[in-house]
């Protein structure tokens, strides 16, 4: 099963950063349009920097949609069995929605 996050409980997290990995597997276009900060992995390099990845803290992945972080989530899941992997749900688009942000 995988694990999610919300928008709010990554809202409520994201200032403490040294818990927890923050990885946008967008294309650079999307990231430079609007983004949340994090590591900037995009999906089709994401096994390129596993050695980049802390795994001993929670890591939480992030696109548009919420699509490409489960696919990203599932390529490292084929690799790493023991993790602490989240997907923010609904992605960005659901991130503006709650915080009424724009690009």
């Amino acid at each position: 099963m995988m694990k999610s996050i919300t928008p709010l409980e990554l809202h409520s997290k994201i200032n403490n950063k040294d818990i927890f990995i923050l990885i946008d597997v967008r294309t650079s276009a999307e990231r430079e349009q609007y983004n949340i900060g994090g590591l900037h992995f995009p999906l089709e390099e994401i096994l390129q920097h596993v050695n980049q990845i802390d795994f001993g803290k929670e890591v939480v992945f992030y696109c548009e949609k919420g699509i490409r972080s489960m696919i990203a989530i599932q390529r490292l899941e084929n690799k790493f069995n023991d993790n602490q992997l989240y997907n923010l749900k609904g992605g960005m688009e659901a991130w503006k929605k709650q915080f009424n942000e724009s690009e």
